[in-house]
């Protein structure tokens, strides 16, 4: 007797409409971040850009909005691939409803209310605090470098720029003095309707890049004269405290005082970004920061900088977690580039408990003290009796599994290694987008 199977008719209606609430099951995370945005987060400041009454009705910006912190918490990032995802994906169309926004759509509605959308962060925050995961009895700091939306080959230095500049200048020059040499018997070679001394494109693209680089040395010369205006500054300061200026110590400058070094460096497709040391070689890049509850490893802080020095971002991140949080965390721990007399002082007087590395850790030891023992007297000598005297009960080990996972589970889990938008306020807002989805998975995993 021969087996029945089940039937398999690919031709056949449904009867009845579907229903969202089918596509998945009752308990996916596709139902649980649609009901948040409708339910839960203020959209005001989205729905407030849609005024106009003409024109054809745009998709509803609370279905974007949920599209896109879904996508998000999916690991997909491009406009083309949720696009895509709207159209194949049955968690996708849990999530909108089955209407398919085309990949412009998406990234128009992501780029008109970046703003807004990463101020999402505050909210979904607070809704982990209500769920009880912020507990910032013991935050971690720390940065990871997210390479930039520009190659690191499309930089150039002041030197380079001040060598190419008359180089290429000259033979744009050549070029337009051959040009004006023409006669009307090149009208076989341009065509006919043409005069013969248009530039054409492999004159005019130099003569574009010839604009960029002089504006890139402006912007450099700015910038070597602001610092150099600020360490005046600093050395009037000290004259006046104490009555005598300082000398400069050390080898007299390569270059006059206010003008760029000669390996200054700007990129020309995103300026804002910088080349950055990491574990793959240097990379154009952005310093992302994020602040971690070490209770459920929620981002409660979180920033992103073109400095590739952790030290400055102390203190802006301690501020930050006492407005996103409405209190301050009591312990506070990161690794040796934050380390200076001034953080360990900030951590003081906001009344924080710190464990901040004052050196490199050795394989085989518990905590990172530095070599050397610091000058007695200083906070970094506090600091560094606390992290010895501790050993491996120091509060010090719970920074390894508070922020670095966190960034793998970004990094690796979702594969966010490379940021899509160009620009540092852009850039701040794609992270947070990034740290949102994060967070949200995390309040999903509470409430099972």
């Amino acid at each position: 007797m021969a087996k029945t199977f089940r039937p398999w008719d690919v031709d056949q209606v449904w009867l009845l409409p579907p229903s969202v609430q089918d596509f998945v099951p009752p308990d996916h995370l596709a139902h649980f971040v649609r009901e948040l945005v409708r339910e839960s987060l203020d959209l005001s400041a989205i729905h407030a850009e849609y005024l106009e009454e003409r024109g054809k009705p745009p998709y509803h910006p609370t279905m974007m909005t949920a599209l896109l912190l879904y996508a998000y918490s999916q690991g997909v990032y491009s406009s083309r691939r949720i696009a895509r995802g709207c159209q194949e994906r049955v968690d996708f169309m849990a999530v909108t409803g089955m209407q398919k926004p085309d990949f412009r759509t998406v990234n128009d509605f992501r780029k008109r209310h970046l703003k807004a959308l990463s101020a999402l962060f505050v909210q979904v925050l607070q809704l982990c605090q209500g769920a009880g995961l912020v507990k910032l009895g013991h935050v971690s700091l720390d940065g990871t470098k997210i390479k930039a939306n520009a190659s690191k080959h499309s930089a150039m230095s002041y030197k380079r720029m001040k060598e190419a500049v008359p180089r290429l200048a000259a033979e744009v020059k050549a070029w337009l003095d051959q040009a004006e040499t023409v006669d009307l018997e090149e009208d076989e070679l341009y065509g006919e309707g043409h005069r013969g001394d248009e530039l054409p494109d492999w004159v005019s693209n130099k003569v574009k890049r010839i604009k960029r680089m002089q504006e890139s040395m402006a912007i450099l010369g700015e910038e070597a004269k602001t610092r150099e205006a600020a360490k005046r500054k600093d050395e009037d300061d000290d004259a006046n405290g104490s009555g005598t200026p300082k000398k400069r110590r050390g080898r007299p400058p390569k270059t006059p005082p206010g003008t760029p070094e000669d390996k200054a460096q700007r990129n020309f497709t995103d300026p804002e970004s910088r080349i950055m040391k990491t574990g793959s070689g240097f990379e154009q890049c952005y310093n992302a920061q994020a602040v971690v509850d070490a209770d459920s490893q929620v981002v409660v802080a979180q920033d992103v900088t073109n400095e590739p020095n952790d030290q400055e971002q102390l203190a802006p991140m301690l501020a930050q977690i006492e407005a996103n949080n409405g209190r301050q965390a009591q312990e506070f721990s990161a690794d040796a580039g934050y380390c200076s007399e001034e953080n360990l002082k900030e951590l003081k007087r906001n009344h924080v408990r710190g464990y901040v590395a004052t050196g490199r850790q050795k394989h085989g030891t518990a905590t990172a003290t530095g070599r050397r023992m610091p000058e007695p007297g200083t906070e970094l000598h506090a600091m560094w009796l606390r992290l010895k005297q501790g050993g491996y009960r120091s509060r010090y080990r719970l920074r390894k599994h508070t922020v670095e996972p966190v960034f793998g589970q970004m990094k690796s889990c979702r594969g966010f290694r490379e940021f899509l938008f160009r620009g540092l306020e852009k850039v701040r807002g794609e992270w947070s987008l990034v740290c949102i989805a994060h967070n949200l998975l995390k309040l999903a995993g509470a409430r099972a």
